[in-house]
Formats: C-alpha cells, sequence, structure tokens
C-alpha cells in the first residue's frame, strides 16, 4: 500500500532481508559499531536534565549487535556523549555494557574523555587528570579504551606540544593497548584544530608523532575525518601492528575493502543501524570475494550520507529513529530531546532508504511507525 511521504508517494517493501543472528566469527576485519543509547521515554527530565536511559533497552540492543559477531563501541559520539549524556550517565553505561560483554563474551571497547571537567577553561593538569579517571574506569571493568578527543585540551593547549607531553602521560598509564580517536570539527566543532593545528597536514604530523613514539601502547586508531584518501594516508605511514579503524561514514566499503597496500578495519557510527548487513558483508570478504562485500554494502552509502548530512553531529536522531522503525525500541524518544534536531522530511527519506535496503526486519511495522510518526508530526494530506 502506498504511503505518502513529503517528497512524494513510495511504495514500501514487504519482506526483509534474510539477515539472522549468528555465522562465524569475523575474521578478515575486526569491526565494531558504535552505539546508541535508548532513552527512558517516561521520565519527567527537561533537555538540561541529566540523561534518563532505558536500560533494558539499550544493553537489549548492545546484545543485538553481538549476536550479529560486531564488536561494541561503548559511550562514544553515537550514544550522545557529549550531547545529552553526561559522564555520569557515561560511567553507568560503560560498567554495565563491560558486565554485558562480559557475558555473552561480547567485544567492548569505550570511550575515555574528559567531560566531567566543569564548563569553563580547564588546565593541562586538570585535563589529563580527568583522562586519568575515565581510563581507570574503562579498564578496571574489564574494556578496551578509546581515547577520545577532549573539547577541554583542545581550549586548553597552546601548541602541538601540549598535546604531545598529554598523549604520551596517558599512554604510559595505560595498562593495555589503547584505541586513539581523532573526531573531525564536523562531528564536533569544539575539536577545530585539534593536535595543535588547523593544517590537516600539520595536524595529522603530530597524531602520528604520538603513535611512533609509543606503538606498544597503541592498538590502532580512528580517524573520523570524512576524508578517505588522508585516511588512507595515514594508515598506511603507521608503524607495524598499529591498526586504523575507519571512521568514515561516507567511504567505509572502499577504505574496509582496501588495496594491495592495506585495509582499514571498522568502528563506525552507521554500523549502529546496519549491523547485521555489516556482519554479512564482512563475511563475504573474510572469502575472499571483495566484490560480493562491496555489492553489499555499496548500496547502503547513499543513506549513510543522508543521515550524516550537515551538521554531521546530528546523524544520531536519524541512527535511533531507524532503530525504532525497526522495532529495537518502543519509541523515538532521545536524550536532551535530540529526536527534534531532523526535519520530518529528513526522517522520511531515511525510512524510505533503509526499507530499499530491507533494513527493517518487520516491514509492516517500520511501515505503520512511519505513517503514525507522518500524522503526529505532518497531519494528514
Amino acid at each position: 500500500m502506498t504511503i505518502h511521504l513529503p517528497h512524494g508517494p513510495y511504495e514500501p517493501r514487504t519482506t526483509p532481508l534474510d539477515l539472522a543472528p549468528g555465522g562465524a566469527p569475523l575474521a578478515s576485519r575486526t569491526v565494531f559499531s558504535a552505539a546508541h543509547v535508548v532513552a527512558d521515554p517516561y521520565a519527567d527530565v527537561s533537555p538540561d536534565s541529566p540523561a534518563a536511559v532505558d536500560w533494558d533497552a539499550t544493553l537489549a540492543f548492545r546484545r543485538h549487535l553481538w549476536s550479529h559477531g560486531l564488536g561494541v563501541a561503548e559511550a562514544m559520539d553515537t550514544a550522545q556523549r557529549g550531547m545529552g549524556l553526561d559522564w555520569a550517565g557515561a560511567a553507568e553505561l560503560i560498567r554495565r555494557s563491560a558486565a554485558e560483554a562480559k557475558s555473552v563474551a561480547g567485544a567492548i571497547a569505550c570511550g575515555v574523555g574528559t567531560d566531567q571537567l566543569p564548563p569553563g577553561p580547564a588546565s593541562l593538569a586538570e585535563v589529563r587528570s580527568a583522562y586519568e579517571e575515565q581510563l581507570a574506569l574503562v579498564e578496571g571493568s574489564g574494556a578496551q579504551a578509546i581515547l577520545m578527543a577532549s573539547r577541554a585540551l583542545a581550549a586548553a593547549a597552546k601548541s602541538p606540544q601540549d598535546y604531545l607531553e598529554t598523549y604520551a602521560h596517558l599512554l604510559r598509564q595505560a595498562t593495555e593497548p589503547v584505541v586513539l580517536h581523532w573526531l573531525g570539527p564536523m562531528f564536533d566543532p569544539a575539536l577545530y584544530g585539534y593536535w595543535g593545528s588547523a593544517d590537516l597536514d600539520a595536524a595529522t604530523d603530530t597524531f602520528l608523532q604520538v603513535i611512533a613514539e609509543h606503538p606498544d601502547k597503541v592498538d590502532g586508531i580512528k580517524i573520523s575525518l570524512l576524508d578517505a584518501e588522508r585516511e588512507i594516508d595515514v594508515r598506511r605511514r603507521l608503524p607495524g601492528g598499529v591498526r586504523c579503524y575507519t571512521g568514515d561514514d561516507f567511504n567505509y566499503p572502499e577504505l574496509i575493502a582496501g588495496d594491495d597496500r592495506g585495509f582499514s578495519h571498522a568502528l563506525l557510527g552507521i554500523f549502529d543501524p546496519l549491523g547485521p548487513l555489516a556482519a554479512h558483508a564482512v563475511r563475504v570478504l573474510d572469502t575472499g570475494d571483495t566484490k560480493g562485500f562491496r555489492e553489499l554494502l555499496g548500496p547502503t552509502v547513499e543513506l549513510s550520507r543522508h543521515l550524516f548530512q550537515t551538521p554531521t553531529r546530528y546523524y544520531k536522531t536519524g541512527v535511533v529513529f531507524l532503530a525504532w522503525l525497526a522495532g529495537h525500541q518502543d519509541h523515538f524518544t532521545m536524550v536532551g530531546g535530540l529526536q527534534s534536531a531532523r526535519s520530518l522530511p529528513h526522517l522520511a527519506k531515511a525510512y524510505e532508504l533503509a526499507d530499499r535496503l530491507g533494513l527493517f526486519p518487520d516491514p509492516e511495522l517500520s511501515e505503520s511507525r512511519m505513517r503514525a510518526l507522518l500524522t503526529v508530526h505532518g497531519g494528514s494530506r
């Protein structure tokens, strides 16, 4: 039956892709999905209140990702870290998810930042102390640490040397190799000029110097700059044994497929809605079938580019919207009220693109929920 979307009529598909849980462990690539949090829709909160999280639904979604063989990247940008989820909520999320990962033997890596610092200027010593506190919690939970870019460090650092010294201090303290995360200003404008320069070539040199000086403490890097050529250049310059995890939600199929000089692993927000399909595609790649891998993941790029369109940091709204349509949660409410961050036409297009891909396990449910959203937020036409 035709559904009338803001951009025109659409005939929803009636059958989903067959993407059941299980299957062989992923072998040729290490793949993490950065996972969203599910809000408690009945909590009496305002946009300025601490996040009210539905813990049962949030952990159930992580079990869904693990069931398909993916790792979970926890308390990252996709979980609204710094955009509705404060450090207290993130700390609880890390503790609960790490315990859940142990119970199902699931891979988990968690974000380490400085977001417990109060608003306003912070000294470099305070930035280091905040990082140390979070690093201790993540490692104490049994999870791998991801050293995230810090707004406070971006504001406090006066030169590339300040970054080199801060990261050297943290890496010396890490008990296990960590993932270094370079998040671009398209995801967080407060990170403009990270690594001590707005010149990306100079910033890249500083980033690589950190790794070169501590290769035994760096498992890998995650680059989220939406710049495929720069990621390829950086991964070719990494010391042996240091992995590149793509964070490029625009160019991930080609970066994961790689070339005769290497490839990227993955740590992606788009693998939240694409989880089962992404896992299936990597299993195809595991057989050596690069063409089949590209044929599976290539068509998903249009959806990803739509969700991550400018302003990119609001991609989380589309991710949670698709989780609701897919039946992973019973509502379209987000912490901080972020469900209002994207327009009705944007969400309707996301529905159509995801439905065309067969991402919804129950197409009838997703259609009925899309109709309900149109009625509530668009009236009737």
